[in-house]
């Protein structure tokens, strides 16, 4: 009776030690079975790694295509193709001088002597660009929600998908950086304006023609500033004086230039 008396406190803290061992083995194997879950910023890396560009099929053989026509102030400087339609050739105000490439009217009418009359490229074209908004416009998942409340000014912006549910404006220069199949598209349900002397630079290898800006409201670019990418816009397309672009210029409306210079991403 004396030894069993003996005995029990010490047996007591013996399985007290087994129980909490064995405790500490069931924690460890519960949680190396628990998948892991990365850092959200590295999370966001991996998703825009993978953001697959817009086609924009025949539409992307253009520089500058409008569905309602193109007013220039004399002299812009225009590199690659330029085209409206349905509107007649009547409606491109821009010069075969101002146009290294092709000026594409539905009609006979438009600038002379660079033009070409070829409805069904142009017919295709507009489809194609309004295709391509509207995948632009749909992407979901966003890497960024209203990011800076609109305002954008002053920041580099690493590839992925953007989304704003009202107006854009940036008021100071950016960079976008990336590598050279990285892939930017940003969704602006309001309008896209950019200031006077303003600048988009690339860094990393980062390449326009993998940057989308689709913008249900006007863009306006502001006097001198410079802009990368590819426009597509469901509304107007306005370039204030000296305003300059690497990139495309797509509406659903008008597009409009002041002395501009226009260049055809490759």
């Amino acid at each position: 009776m004396r030894i069993t008396k003996l005995l029990l406190p010490s047996f007591a803290t013996l399985l007290v030690v087994l129980m909490g061992s064995c405790q500490k083995n069931l924690d460890s194997s519960s949680s190396s079975a628990k998948p892991t879950s990365l850092p959200l910023a590295l999370q966001s890396d991996a998703v825009l790694q993978f953001q697959p560009i817009v086609n924009l099929g025949v539409a992307g053989n253009f520089v500058i295509l409008s569905k309602s026509g193109i007013t220039d102030v004399y002299k812009s400087v225009i590199t690659g193709d330029v085209g409206t339609s349905p509107i007649t050739g009547a409606a491109i105000g821009v010069r075969c001088t101002e146009v290294i490439g092709a000026i594409y009217s539905v009609n006979a009418a438009g600038p002379l002597p660079c033009r070409i009359t070829n409805a069904s490229r142009l017919t295709t074209a507009v489809s194609n660009m309004q295709t391509a908004y509207t995948d632009a416009a749909g992407r979901s998942h966003p890497n960024y929600f209203n990011l800076g409340a609109g305002n954008i000014g002053g920041r580099t912006l690493k590839s992925g998908l953007y989304k704003w549910t009202g107006s854009v404006n940036i008021p100071t220069n950016i960079t976008l950086s990336g590598t050279s199949t990285d892939v930017w598209i940003f969704q602006i349900a309001g309008t896209l304006t950019m200031s006077s002397a303003v600048r988009i630079t690339l860094s990393g290898g980062a390449k326009a023609r993998n940057i989308f800006w689709q913008t249900a409201g006007a863009v306006t670019l502001g006097t001198t500033s410079h802009f990368e990418g590819i426009i597509l816009s469901q509304t107007a397309i306005n370039l204030r004086t000296g305003a300059t672009i690497n990139g495309r210029l797509l509406a659903q409306t008008a597009v409009t230039l002041q002395k501009n210079t226009v260049t055809r991403s490759l």
